[in-house]
């Protein structure tokens, strides 16, 4: 998990997926009140964790002739992939 640059403190996995769901609203540490934005390749992250396999799983690799199982694994595959990109997300501190 992502940690303040200031004080250390770690983010809570609950506020980082939050922040990304309501327009990547920038995150405030709860010891310290340093705010930190999501960076450029954060964002490029979360692309790559969510919407990306789903697109690529739901164009190329279908594997049912039935449109609402394709659909249903689309989805499910889109919200395993945002349970795990705050893991790998990068913010850095508002100057």
């Amino acid at each position: 998990m992502k940690k303040c640059e200031d004080c250390n403190e770690q983010f809570s996995w609950n506020k980082i997926f939050k922040s990304f769901w309501w327009t990547y609203k920038p995150i405030e540490c709860d010891k310290c009140g340093t705010t930190h934005n999501i960076t450029s390749l954060g964002r490029f992250i979360f692309a790559a964790f969510t919407i990306l396999p789903a697109l690529i799983f739901a164009n190329y690799l279908s594997p049912f002739s039935n449109i609402l199982v394709n659909a249903g694994l689309g989805i499910l595959i889109l919200i395993i992939g945002s349970l795990l990109f705050p893991f790998f997300v990068k913010f850095k501190k508002t100057l």
